[in-house]
């Protein structure tokens, strides 16, 4: 459903947002040790969300990532689009296109109608479920998020 790339990126901005306070900044090499994510590719998820203006890098010995967008108005599905892109939230489930495509051609699947209510709970979801509210519940649980 949500590939392991936005997972990790989703993780990677509870981690910021829970040690920062959302201010401050981590180097790479912090967040990628306490995540135990691979280095290289949680740059290259982070440099996506620095460039769809969620986050800011700064340079040198005393750079890193820092939130440019308060995480209480980062909503997961804000970070899903940017990384996985809407197909989640716009694909037909059997068919290859999108379930407005299929339907201006009255060919829904079998399953359009229960998944499209399904759908609309897990868009509403991600909609109103932001990094700070994850922070929290992670803070309230006691289960280890990261």
């Amino acid at each position: 459903m949500i590939s392991n790339t936005c997972k990790y990126g989703i993780r990677a901005l509870v981690y910021l947002a829970s040690k920062t306070d959302g201010s401050g900044s981590i180097n790479i090499k912090t967040i990628s040790r306490d995540l135990n994510l691979p280095n290289p590719f949680l740059a290259k998820i982070l440099q996506q969300l620095v460039r769809n203006k969620i986050l800011y890098s700064s340079k040198g010995p005393h750079g890193g990532f820092s939130f440019a967008k308060d995480p209480c108005k980062i909503s997961i599905y804000e970070i899903i689009s940017i990384i996985d892109g809407n197909e989640l939230f716009e694909n037909c489930v059997i068919h290859n296109r999108t379930c407005k495509s299929a339907d201006a051609e009255k060919l829904l699947c079998p399953i359009h109608a229960k998944f499209s209510n399904i759908r609309n709970e897990i868009v509403k979801l991600f909609r109103e479920t932001t990094i700070s509210h994850l922070v929290e519940s992670a803070k309230q649980s006691n289960e280890i998020m990261l």
